[in-house]
């Protein structure tokens, strides 16, 4: 996290810094990010950067916590469309809900997207505790659904929360490549052909965990 010298700086100069980083990232990721870059394009030297950052992680660290401030923002005045939904109906309109939220907020997203997921560094040590938050809501989620009778009880959990976490995941980063394709990012994540494109994403998912072991054996 930033230390107090960074969080003393004038906005201005810290949203010159945090832009420069966001662009380092998306466009580099993180192990071929340079501190020398983001110095040069945040207009400070490279000593100044150590007063306000440990290292590169440090300041990727404060995208992310910049970003899930924003999203708990964003989340906050959002509601389900409807008070009886499922497990899967509500999974769908979080899915949904969070990509407009990405689409509000593209470019750091494609910057914390190429780190976390394409880099993969969502799956290892140096950010896996973000990771295993996701992997605990979604278990939670799961054993829920089995108690309502939404999902097989014969459904390995591990197994599921694997499914669901590596399904959404791809199918956030589809939609947020596709999308940075389209000058309206928003209208075009809103727009039907896109939703019915994500429903039809999550219908794979959905009723494969759906499935009772005994139609999975008879469909062999």
């Amino acid at each position: 996290m930033p230390k107090q010298t960074f969080l003393n700086l004038p906005e201005e100069k810290r949203n010159a810094i945090v832009n420069a980083a966001i662009d380092e990232f998306a466009e580099y990721g993180f192990e071929s990010a340079s501190i020398n870059r983001i110095v040069a394009n945040s207009g400070i030297s490279k000593g100044s950067f150590y007063q306000y950052f440990e290292d590169k992680r440090d300041v990727f660290i404060y995208l992310l916590t910049l970003l899930e401030q924003e999203k708990i923002s964003y989340f906050k005045d959002k509601r389900p469309p409807g008070n009886n939904m499922d497990t899967f109906q509500y999974f769908r309109w979080m899915i949904k809900t969070g990509m407009e939220f990405n689409s509000a907020y593209p470019r750091i997203t494609q910057a914390i997207s190429r780190v976390l997921l394409v880099e993969g560094l969502y799956y290892g040590k140096l950010f896996g505790d973000y990771h295993q938050k996701a992997l605990d809501a979604l278990r939670m989620m799961i054993k829920g659904a089995m108690a309502r009778g939404e999902v097989d009880p014969s459904v390995d959990v591990d197994l599921a929360v694997m499914v669901m976490d590596t399904w959404s995941n791809a199918i956030s980063t589809y939609i947020l490549n596709e999308g940075m394709k389209h000058k309206d990012m928003m209208k075009w994540v809103r727009s039907s052909r896109t939703q019915e494109k994500i429903d039809k994403l999550l219908y794979v998912m959905e009723y494969g965990l759906r499935k009772t072991e005994s139609e999975f054996e008879a469909s062999r």
